[in-house]
Formats: C-alpha cells, structure tokens, sequence
C-alpha cells in the first residue's frame, strides 16, 4: 500500500501536495468516528478552513453531487478533493488515506470489543462520541444554512429545508432523488428564462 503512495508522489513537482493531502485526510481518517457523514464537518475543516483548497461554495456541490452517486461518501469527496487538487496523484493519497485509519481501527477495536465487551468504558466510549458527533454536524448544518440565507434568503430556504425533509425522512425518498431534482431544476431554469426574454 505504502509503495502505491510512493510511486503516486514519485514527482518532486507534486509530491508536497500530495503528502500534504495525505496527512490532512489521514486526520480525518483518524478523528471521523462516525462514519461518512460526521468525517464531513472535518473535511470541511481541512479543504476549506485550513488549506483553502476549495471555498465554501465549491465544498456545498461536492458534497451535493456526491450525495447523488452511488457509493460511501467517506471515499467520493476525498478522491475528488485530491484528484482537483493535485491529480491522481492527490487521488490515491486522499483515499488511502482516509480508508487506512478505518481498516486498521476495525481490525484493533473489534478485537477488544470482542475480548472485553461487558466492560462499562469500553461500551461508554462509543456511546461518548455520539454527541460531540451531533455538535459538528450541527455547526456544519448552520453553516450551510447561512450561505443559503445569502443567497435565496430567508423564506425559500426554510421552505426548501421543509420540503426536502419531509421528502426523505416522512416519505422515504432517497436525498440523491431530493439533490438530482434540486439540480436538474437549477439547469432547466435559466433556459425558461432566456425563453420568456426572447417572447418578450
């Protein structure tokens, strides 16, 4: 595995961004209990905050369209981040890094689960991570609701936020239906717009 990395960053060019994007992903990778959907506030924290390799819009359609694909967000938007970042290169770091701590802590963890399961901490600790979990995800979801205020106000996106919750959690609707109709609607609008221009 460390060999693939290596060949990956043969390249003095794009080594340093892609060992860069490998150590920011590995802590995600390490800090991301969870699952995929609490590493998100972490990501974010890396690509966006600290390194600046994406700004806050451009992380919201990652996420987006990666939500409408198939597959572990886990590993979609750390590819992508690191393959727009520095390449296949920066693809191959971002994804090993963020998969090695989860193989390593599966194989580690579910030993002592398995050898010490009826011991109050052990059972506690996974049960502790839950609301620092809750907290993140929350800021996250603030976050994302100011840039939207800014941009459709107040109205449009509590109505939207309605609208997609009762979608998903009240009638079952899959979020990437929710986002791929979201976005098919945003590239239909325009082209309607330029129609009743023309008739006018």
């Amino acid at each position: 595995m460390f060999l693939i990395i290596d060949l990956a960053m043969s390249s003095p060019m794009t080594s340093s961004a892609s060992w860069q994007l490998f150590w920011a992903f590995l802590r995600v990778g390490l800090l991301g209990f969870g699952g995929g959907p609490a590493m998100i506030p972490l990501v974010r924290a890396e690509v966006v905050t600290r390194h600046h390799w994406l700004t806050d819009e451009e992380f919201a359609d990652v996420l987006a369209i990666g939500n409408t694909l198939p597959g572990p967000i886990a590993t979609k938007m750390p590819g992508y981040i690191g393959y727009r970042v520095n390449g296949i290169s920066g693809c191959i770091a971002t994804v090993v890094a963020i998969i090695l701590p989860m193989i390593v802590a599966m194989i580690v963890m579910l030993g002592i689960f398995s050898r010490y399961r009826d011991v109050g901490w052990i059972r506690g600790m996974g049960q502790a991570v839950v609301p620092v979990v809750m907290i993140m995800m929350a800021q996250l979801t603030w976050d994302f609701f100011d840039k939207s205020k800014a941009s459709l106000g107040w109205l449009v996106s509590i109505v939207m936020a309605i609208t997609s919750g009762g979608l998903i959690y009240w009638l079952g609707v899959h979020p990437g239906w929710v986002i791929g109709a979201i976005l098919l609607a945003a590239l239909l609008r325009p082209k309607s717009n330029k129609k009743a221009e023309k008739s006018a």
